[in-house]
């Protein structure tokens, strides 16, 4: 059985990060072996959260692997809070040499880059994205990746394949650019250097957001890439599977905080 070490945060309530992570790798029959960087009793877009900072024990985590000589087929990262976990993950990375390395370079969202980053932790972020074979960054981070202006149905799908290709040139040989909406869609577009080609992936856009869908799409993907499922069906079957989750859970007065009840779904990669 395949192994990925997933590094992120851990929230008791709020679907997202490794609360999405472990059940979905698991269902798609792949070990999930949790790296956190920090654990909270509700995620942050609650008005009300604990925090619990496990950047002081993370080189201890890794190191501990180490010792007993454990070995990862993919290395999936996620929300890294400080320059610091950076660092950490850049050198876990460099010891896992022969891992798939896929990094969801968690900055922002809807033109905006969230509160606690600043440039240089940006940068870092950046950084980190050159180590990856895979990133998979949402419209507003592809811009900054690429020091460009957000433009919300701005780019053209040309447009869109440069950005993804200048990406690519950063170090990742692949790179999916997700959530970009395209008048009554939404859509991923991915980019394969070994291929010089692109695709898209859409699906009808319901006008509705929910925390975590990112963090479950790169689940998603990652554990299909280590079932030796393609690029492109990986992000077809991701790209569907957001979007029955969304139009399921729109249907109840859900607090967007909680996420999509994906619950109801992981039958359906579980027969994958």
């Amino acid at each position: 059985m395949k192994k990925i070490a997933a590094i992120n945060d851990l929230s008791g309530i709020g679907r997202c990060s490794l609360t999405v992570a472990l059940p979905i790798l698991s269902a798609l029959k792949v070990q999930c072996c949790p790296f956190p960087t920090a654990i909270l009793s509700s995620q942050t877009g609650y008005p009300e959260y604990t925090f619990l900072d496990f950047t002081d024990h993370m080189k201890d985590y890794s190191a501990v692997w180490k010792n007993l000589d454990v070995n990862f087929d993919c290395i999936y990262s996620g929300f890294l809070g400080s320059k610091n976990q950076i660092d950490i993950v850049s050198n876990f990375i460099s010891t896992n040499k022969n891992a798939l390395v896929v990094i969801d370079p968690v900055m922002g969202d809807g033109g905006t880059i969230f509160p606690i980053f600043d440039k240089d932790m940006c940068n870092k972020i950046k950084d980190l994205v050159k180590l990856a074979d895979l990133t998979t960054p949402n419209l507003t981070e592809a811009c900054f990746l690429t020091n460009r202006n957000y433009k919300i149905n701005g780019f053209s799908e040309n447009e869109l394949f440069e950005i993804a290709k200048e990406i690519s040139d950063l170090g990742p040989k692949k790179v999916v650019i997700t959530g970009i909406i395209s008048n009554d869609k939404i859509l991923n577009l991915t980019y394969d250097r070994d291929l010089d080609s692109y695709f898209t992936a859409s699906v009808k856009y319901n006008n509705c957001s929910y925390s975590g869908t990112g963090d479950i799409f790169t689940s998603i993907i990652c554990g299909l890439l280590n079932k030796d499922y393609s690029l492109e069906s990986s992000v077809k079957i991701a790209t569907q599977f957001i979007y029955e989750t969304i139009d399921y859970t729109s249907k109840f007065n859900t607090n967007r905080n909680d996420g999509v009840m994906f619950e109801y779904f992981l039958h359906t990669l579980t027969n994958l």
